[in-house]
């Protein structure tokens, strides 16, 4: 099997994360990968199989006007057609809304079937309305629309429904650590983890652990990521009097040795996917909470089983929550002896095998409907 996967990046994010997972699965497996980046080249975030082609294309320009912007494109659909063309794909596999957008209409006359996958909330993740426009043409032109939850599956006309799938995230096993790691984080920590924007919500955790401090001194709270926000994050922080208490360590090669040294795992999103960080979290045995923000949370967490979920955007409903696991140490403990069971729920042969079931479907579907053309024409001959 020949692929061709393409993404924006590989900098630090639940996507980037992914499609380098799938990328070293099906390497390992014998398959020609190849992996194709706008970003010009760098080191990837997230370590790659050898074997996985690795090949940053350097079209990701930044465009100061409408015409400049019309023009980039062409050049980007242009060269990303000419690198598919000579990966000599199978089938190809895209994400995240515009690069799946250039990439449908950089295949358009190729004969190769190409999956385009959502990783985000569509209906919170602002494309612009000439984006919307585009994906709204341009997404029927896909063999199959991989989603990540039905919500988000919902969004979209039924034209787009209609060949659209949901697979969610795999979730890794930790890995084991070869020596003990050096004490990271203080004793009764909070952590948190993800990109430093809006939509990840730490200001909203920020103000809940700021109505705690005073009744739990010994307590800190740790945020792994880094992002756009940091310098407002910073501002808030010392504003709420948390200077000394809130620790923003930027991102991170290997966040488990910080999940596995915590107490209790937050996420105070305002919008998801299907977040990573909750599902690793859990992953290490760690009572998590999380906001019941639309897609993601409510798929992974068992409310009350393995996690708790509370309202979204709702600080109040959020310290209530923290303050009830700091002080009971037996729910703690029982959430996190259910929490490792994302693994199984969600373990990489069950989702790989999906995306490998759908691979077959479309590959098969293209060629029945090559044999289908060529049986027309033979019998107008």
């Amino acid at each position: 099997m020949r692929l061709t996967l393409i993404i924006y990046s590989l900098s630090y994010g639940g996507a980037e994360r992914v499609i380098s997972i799938m990328a070293n699965y099906w390497a390992a497996r014998g398959w020609q990968v190849s992996l194709l980046t706008f970003e010009a080249p760098k080191k990837a975030q997230f370590d790659l199989d050898p074997r996985v082609s690795y090949i940053p294309l350097n079209i990701a320009k930044d465009s100061n006007n409408t015409i400049l912007g019309i023009w980039n494109n062409f050049q980007r659909i242009q060269i990303l057609r000419d690198a598919i063309n000579n990966s000599h794909p199978d089938a190809v596999i895209s994400f995240m809304s515009t690069t799946n957008i250039l990439t449908l209409l950089a295949t358009r006359g190729l004969k190769i079937p190409v999956i385009v996958s959502e990783r985000n909330d569509p209906a919170e993740k602002s494309l612009g309305r000439n984006w919307r426009q585009l994906r709204q043409w341009t997404y029927p032109f896909a063999a199959r629309i991989v989603f990540q939850t039905k919500r988000a599956k919902n969004y979209f006309p039924s034209q787009v429904q209609a060949s659209g799938c949901i697979i969610p995230n795999m979730v890794l096993l930790p890995p084991i650590a070869k020596e003990s790691s050096p004490k990271l984080l203080k004793e009764r920590s909070l952590i948190a983890m993800g990109r430093l924007v809006r939509a990840k919500g730490f200001d909203l955790l920020l103000q809940a652990f700021a109505q705690l401090k005073d009744c739990y001194p010994e307590w800190t709270l740790t945020i792994l990521g880094e992002g756009s926000l940091r310098s407002d994050l910073e501002l808030l922080r010392n504003q709420l009097g948390l200077s000394d208490r809130v620790y923003l360590l930027g991102a991170v090669s290997n966040p488990y040795e910080f999940l596995k040294q915590a107490d209790i795992f937050i996420m105070s999103s305002r919008f998801e996917g299907f977040p990573n960080a909750l599902c690793e979290a859990m992953a290490c045995g760690l009572p998590v909470i999380s906001t019941d923000c639309p897609n993601g949370p409510r798929e992974i967490i068992r409310d009350g089983i393995d996690g708790i979920l509370v309202p979204n955007e709702n600080v109040s409903a959020l310290a209530a929550a923290i303050k009830r696991l700091i002080s009971d140490e037996e729910e703690r403990q029982r959430l996190a002896a259910r929490a490792p069971e994302v693994t199984e729920r969600f373990n990489l042969e069950k989702i790989m095998g999906m995306w490998e079931e759908l691979l077959t479907q479309v590959i098969t579907n293209i060629h029945q409907t090559e044999i289908t053309k060529n049986d027309i024409v033979n019998y107008r001959i």
